[in-house]
């Protein structure tokens, strides 16, 4: 759907029955939820917001005014993208992505840490390209980061962080890797063969397959939205 920019009118109750999820099309944290979403088989609505022109409305969602936001038919709001992956995993049905035992759940939640500081990076390093710098310095810093995953990997000796099956923390890094190519980044998996295997088994999951952007389709959003373009968030429609 075409995202809501501001001076839209604010949407009505979620109907029962059903989730809402506020969200823009083109945003990895969002999409954590969106696969969630998909991967556990649950009915939602998604409307989306123009984050470079945000409805007034969207910040009683939320004050901060970021997505993913979701909304219940009774009314209640859920923000951040890790808690509202928990709480769908915990208020629904269906296969469980979060581990059952407690160490596993920690190690999760601590390659998750680990991993928001790859995506601060990773964004330092977009703005970097965009205006011309040597990136170089960063790239081996991403390379770094890289490769203690490979090594997280490596000591399960599994596809998949929690083992032979997708749960909670593979969809919670994957889009970034997506997005690998648009950020020129994807030499960094240069020496991380246990890191693109799993990229390669992730695209074959459902979930992936479902939410996934074409590259040059997100490479086109990305200019626009460094420049600050109001017409980013409406980029292909």
């Amino acid at each position: 759907t075409a995202p809501l920019p501001a001076g839209s009118a604010a949407p009505g109750p979620v109907p029962a029955g059903l989730i809402r999820l506020y969200s823009m099309r083109f945003c990895p944290y969002a999409q954590r939820t969106r696969l969630v979403l998909r991967a556990k088989g649950i009915s939602y609505e998604v409307i989306n917001i123009n984050l470079k022109n945000k409805p007034d409305w969207f910040f009683e969602k939320n004050p901060s005014g970021l997505v993913p936001v979701l909304e219940t038919s009774k009314g209640q709001l859920i923000c951040e993208s890790p808690i509202t992956c928990e709480y769908l995993d915990e208020a629904f049905p269906g296969k469980k992505l979060m581990p059952s035992d407690p160490y596993e759940r920690a190690l999760q939640r601590m390659l998750l840490e680990d991993f928001s500081k790859i995506t601060s990076l990773v964004f330092k390093h977009v703005v970097a390209v965009k205006d011309g710098q040597d990136t170089t310095a960063l790239k081996a810093e991403i390379a770094e980061k890289f490769a203690k995953l490979e090594e997280a990997l490596s000591k399960r000796n599994t596809v998949f962080y929690g083992g032979d099956s997708i749960s909670m923390v593979d969809y919670m890094i994957w889009p970034w890797f997506e997005r690998l190519e648009p950020f020129q980044l994807k030499d960094s998996l240069n020496h991380t063969p246990k890191l693109r295997r799993w990229m390669e088994a992730m695209k074959e999951d459902p979930a992936v397959k479902a939410t996934m952007t074409d590259p040059q389709t997100f490479k086109n959003y990305l200019q626009l939205y460094l420049v600050n373009s109001p017409e980013a968030c409406d980029y292909g429609l």
